[in-house]
């Protein structure tokens, strides 16, 4: 079993960065792909950015491209989501969440999440 574990979300003005972490412990994390979602009041938890378990391929939201950029540290067992340019629409809560090997996008083929941590962009 995996444990995850969110950081870095706040309140920024629009146009303004952040940085979110998620930190794993519990099991081998450099074998497993990661994913950040995010979740709005009212909406469904929708893909934002993914990695797989080598950092060499990466996957955004087309909401998101060139905008937000996904990174891992396997020394660290921690994830990173470069949130840049950040958008009003962008507020919602973040979780991070894990899979075997390859990204995914649907949010049913992940099996362990973080506890989330809120972003709030305000215009």
């Amino acid at each position: 079993q995996v444990q995850l574990v969110e950081s870095g979300g706040g309140s920024v003005q629009a146009g303004g960065s952040l940085r979110l972490s998620c930190a794993a412990s519990g099991r081998t994390f450099s074998s497993d792909a990661m994913g950040w979602f995010r979740q709005a009041p009212g909406k469904e938890r929708e893909f934002v950015a993914g990695v797989s378990w080598s950092g060499l391929a990466t996957f955004y939201a087309d909401s998101v491209k060139g905008r937000f950029s996904i990174s891992r540290d396997n020394a660290k067992n921690t994830v990173y989501l470069q949130m840049n340019s950040l958008k009003p629409e962008d507020t919602a809560v973040y979780y991070c969440a894990r899979r075997p090997r390859t990204v995914a996008v649907g949010r049913y083929e992940y099996d362990s999440w973080g506890q989330g941590t809120q972003v709030t962009v305000s215009s």
